[in-house]
């Protein structure tokens, strides 16, 4: 996924913003990229790719890379069937 997509696809957050936000904003814990358009708050998908960018803009070892191997079709998709396992259809 390229910086102009969508990390949190409830409140439209990019992952250039997230970025952004980390690097300006200096959080101190991955749960406050939510004060980030309130990425995360919504279905809850996107908080272990929050996790992945906060831990690689802060320079914390992550072994996570999906969000780089993900095309964006496959992260709305995924993204779908995670919020119909946890009953979300909205």
């Amino acid at each position: 996924m390229n910086d102009q997509d969508e990390i949190c696809l409830c409140f439209h957050v990019t992952r250039s913003k997230l970025v952004k936000f980390v690097r300006l904003e200096r959080p101190q814990r991955e749960s406050q990229l939510s004060e980030c358009f309130g990425a995360g708050t919504g279905c809850g998908w996107c908080r272990p790719f929050l996790k992945a960018i906060f831990q690689a803009e802060t320079g914390i070892e992550n072994d996570d890379c999906r969000l780089e191997t993900m095309t964006p079709e496959e992260y709305a998709i995924q993204r779908g069937e995670y919020r119909k396992k946890i009953g979300d259809e909205s």
